[in-house]
């Protein structure tokens, strides 16, 4: 966007801002989320007012709320009140800035139709299936052009008696439909998957109170891979070849999930020998944009940023998770084991994404090992550690390999192996000056 187009978001930030940061800092702002982070408008103004201390309360949402019918939702209210039917429901926990955190999800629908909903901050919230609500400040995303329904902190959730709402019959189909892998998208339902099971494990988990047990893996094809849960005991083993009928699909931070519930089938087939390198997953940052996220991603591009929080770092001996001021989120106050990273931005020529590199991969692509690091630390402190690395990788190509989720802020990747790349420059610029003297 230009200055002009930037006025009436920054005006708004101002607003809800007042003294707390100056219009030229917003600006500034604006266009690294726009156009570094490449993240919509929406979701900049909500980062900058998090960034900035700003609450929910005092959003540039202002007015009071639409009420809308499902139908009627375009994917892009920021502040809309809907009543409507639980179809679906389903309450699990998730890991968000290190803590955990649980969420409500499922189907909600009224006499024109359903779409997905998730409440972030259900707090002591219980929803029925069943039972009709009226979800107020709700906010709306498109996703595979569907409309998801959130409910954040903001959000409210009133019981609604004496309201009858009949849905339109859904339509089931006898058989379900065959798909790749590579062409699964979200909010897909009664989908049949036949590949090779990856890898597979049991694990215990709390949900609604009760201990139970779910089973997780991956699946591949010829043309991709998938992360698959089960509620049920299929007795999946590693390296069977199924076909897993009935099996409907959701994301989670952008990855699409197969997900076994009580009418899945699975069944044993003949050996899947045609599957996809799983070690070669290689795509843009314009495909991850489009597609929020994937497992084993391989990206080649230029660093054109070192992020803060590079550098030195301590983490917790019980969690592992990286600590601020001697504190882990989880643990409290504990003996850091001291770690090396590197937080980039790494941009392709499609588009820039956010990476987190180990420490094998940091020492690896910049030649400071953390014995170094900690030796001139000694000397000339941490912060000079977090400008030696950068100085070592900033504008250097590299390719990185992960899982990318996605965000408000846009997709990321943790990293799970990196390797610079060699350039020849005489060549580089011999094929370029023939592309141009071919043109001219």
């Amino acid at each position: 966007m230009v200055k002009e187009e930037l006025t009436p978001h920054i005006q708004e930030l101002l607003r809800v801002l007042g003294e707390k940061v100056d219009e030229e800092t917003l600006e500034a702002e604006l266009n690294k989320y726009l156009n570094e982070y490449h993240v919509n408008i929406d979701a900049a103004k909500r980062g900058i007012i998090r960034k900035y201390g700003g609450t929910e309360t005092n959003t540039f949402v202002t007015g009071n709320s639409l009420v809308k019918k499902v139908a009627e939702l375009t994917g892009t209210e920021q502040n809309v009140d809907i009543i409507a039917k639980i179809v679906f429901v389903d309450e699990r926990e998730i890991t968000a800035k290190g803590l955990p955190k649980k969420i409500i999800s499922g189907i909600l629908g009224d006499e024109t139709g359903t779409a997905s909903f998730t409440v972030w901050d259900p707090g002591a919230a219980v929803l029925a299936k069943g039972s009709v609500y009226t979800f107020r400040n709700c906010y709306c995303k498109l996703w595979n052009d569907k409309v998801q329904i959130n409910l954040g902190n903001r959000g409210k959730i009133e019981p609604t008696d004496g309201i009858r709402l009949d849905l339109p019959e859904r339509q089931i189909t006898a058989s379900s439909t065959e798909i790749k892998i590579g062409k699964i998208k979200d909010g897909m339902g009664n989908v049949t998957v036949t590949g090779k099971v990856i890898s597979v494990e049991a694990r215990q988990i709390t949900a609604k109170g009760e201990q139970k047990t779910v089973f997780s893996g991956i699946i591949a094809d010829d043309t991709g891979k998938i992360q698959f849960s089960a509620w049920n005991d299929f007795g999946i083993k590693e390296g069977e070849s199924l076909c897993i009928a009935n099996a409907y699909i959701r994301s989670w931070k952008g990855i699409p999930q197969l997900n076994m519930g009580d009418r899945c089938e699975v069944s044993r087939v003949d050996a899947v020998t045609d599957v996809i390198d799983t070690s070669n997953n290689r795509k843009t940052v314009e495909e991850i944009g489009r597609i929020g996220g994937g497992l084993d991603v391989t990206l080649e591009g230029l660093v054109v940023d070192v992020r803060q929080g590079s550098g030195i770092i301590r983490r917790c001996p019980q969690c592992n998770r990286s600590m601020l001021n001697g504190a882990c989120t989880t643990h409290g106050m504990v003996e850091g084991i001291m770690d090396l990273r590197l937080k980039v931005v790494l941009d392709d020529g499609t588009g820039a994404i956010g990476a987190i590199i180990n420490r094998a991969d940091t020492e690896k692509l910049t030649g400071v090992t953390l014995q170094a690091a900690q030796g001139l630390a000694a000397i000339k402190g941490e912060g000079m550690v977090g400008r030696e690395i950068t100085s070592k990788i900033l504008m250097k190509r590299i390719t990185i390999t992960g899982n990318v989720m996605s965000d408000d802020y846009g997709p990321s990747m943790i990293v799970k192996s990196a390797q610079p790349v060699n350039v020849d420059v005489e060549a580089e610029a011999s094929a370029l000056l023939d592309e141009v003297e071919a043109a001219i």
